[in-house]
């Protein structure tokens, strides 16, 4: 069993924070910690329709947080949205978005459409 002090048990709770806060604005949790052969996406979620692909991150500032955000995390994050989206092919989403929730301590920051979905 991992202790609390590792950066994988540290990124499970800002996670599981993350995923609260979402619920508490409304959004509905579809899959958490979803994982395809070209990558993960933390958290997916939904609200008004849309499908929301969360990035979490556990840094001291949101500035920091942003700023972890790579190309190379987005287009993996892109990548595994296409195998979500293909395996809910029937489904009636409106449309798709990719935001960021960084979490400070206790303090959280929710970065609406924090990149745009690749053409």
């Amino acid at each position: 069993m991992k202790s609390f002090s590792t950066n994988y048990a540290r990124g499970m709770i800002a996670e599981i924070y993350a995923a609260a806060y979402l619920l508490l604005k409304g959004y509905r949790i579809r899959a958490w910690r979803y994982k395809t052969p070209v990558g993960e996406v933390d958290l997916i979620a939904e609200k008004n329709r849309a499908t929301v692909f969360v990035e979490v991150k556990l840094r001291p500032t949101a500035e920091e947080g942003l700023n972890a955000i790579t190309p190379q995390m987005k287009s993996r994050i892109s990548r595994a949205s296409t195998h979500y989206l293909a395996s809910k092919a029937g489904k009636n989403a409106c449309g798709c978005r990719f935001d960021v929730v960084v979490v400070s301590g206790f303090r959280l920051s929710h970065l609406d459409n924090a990149w745009e979905y690749p053409t």
